[in-house]
């Protein structure tokens, strides 16, 4: 089958257009098969903003303006198209506002929020509207010429109140300012006069004080004088000497607690030895028991007819209760 040659340009030019309109839609941003959803946002001024506008979220380009439409005649409010080139979450109470620069086009912000709730396509942001860079620095600007102006008032009234002081009908101003500086320096004079009564009293009094110390000057000399005896015969005592035999007599005491702790000699045997201790501590005991005996059968030893016959019992063999009891306490 045999395509005429109208057929063949036809289709040429439908495939030429299909391209073009691809093309077009290509360089605006949107990509040609892959599923994008959408998202609107409404300002109240979007100067500068134009299709294909880069869209951002925290600083990655994550779409792009696809349409700018008004929602009325009174152009309250625009509508920008969003096209979103990633499957990304947006919270619900994030917003949108557009940054501008003197360099580059302007660009829409998405600042997300903290909700757990995502926008879906169709759905449309809150806005912010943020000053452009002109007006930033209008608004910085103004306040500087605002003081400058007020600087400038100030200059100008000081110049003027500097210029009436040389004018000859202020002379007599001049006159009154003086004879208020005359009053104002008889009335410092006044203070100081009282000031200087003040201290004259001081001087007077710093007077008498020395004059006390020349008329006591030789009983000054004189405690100083003794002063000076009792320091020299303290620095001509033999204090280094008296000194070292206390330390001889402590070496000899460290000594004899030594020997005592050690056991040696009489002394130190009696401290430390046991048996010597056992020994006077049964001495004690017979010599209490002999006692308790003669004093409960005196007749055993005395042989004395008074008394009546001869007690016949036998000898105790250890000390009565209660001369224990005494030698214990």
């Amino acid at each position: 089958m045999k395509i005429s040659n109208e057929t063949k340009i036809g289709a040429l030019t439908a495939i030429s257009i299909t391209l073009l309109i691809l093309g077009f839609n290509f360089l605006k941003g949107k990509k040609l098969f892959e599923h994008s959803s959408k998202i609107y946002a409404s300002f109240k001024n979007v100067d500068g903003v134009e299709l294909s506008n880069g869209v951002k979220i925290n600083g990655l380009l994550v779409g792009n303006v696809t349409g700018i439409k008004e929602t009325d005649k009174d152009l309250d409010a625009i509508i920008l198209e969003i096209t979103l080139k990633k499957d990304i979450h947006i919270p619900k109470n994030s917003y949108a506002e557009i940054q501008t620069s003197l360099l580059n086009q302007p660009v829409i912000i998405i600042k997300k929020g903290d909700e757990t709730e995502f926008l879906k396509s169709g759905d449309t942001l809150t806005t912010r509207e943020k000053p452009g860079l002109l007006a930033e620095v209008e608004s910085n600007i103004n306040p500087i010429v605002a003081q400058l102006n007020g600087t400038l008032k100030s200059l100008d009234s000081l110049v003027e109140v500097v210029g009436s002081l040389f004018d000859p009908r202020t002379k007599n101003n001049f006159g009154s300012i003086l004879s208020n500086l005359a009053g104002s320096s008889a009335s410092l004079q006044l203070i100081l006069n009282t000031q200087t009564g003040t201290l004259a009293k001081s001087l007077q009094n710093v007077d008498s004080f020395t004059h006390n110390l020349a008329n006591n000057n030789g009983q000054i000399n004189e405690t100083l004088a003794n002063l000076n005896k009792t320091t020299a015969k303290l620095a001509n005592s033999k204090i280094e000497e008296t000194v070292e035999s206390i330390h001889g007599t402590m070496g000899q005491l460290n000594t004899a607690i030594s020997k005592l702790n050690n056991g040696s000699g009489s002394l130190g045997l009696l401290l430390n030895d046991k048996k010597l201790y056992l020994n006077l501590e049964n001495t004690s005991r017979s010599l209490n028991t002999l006692l308790d005996d003669l004093r409960m059968h005196p007749k055993r030893y005395v042989n004395i007819s008074v008394f009546g016959r001869k007690d016949k019992s036998g000898p105790l063999m250890g000390p009565l209760a209660d001369s224990t009891s005494k030698l214990g306490n």
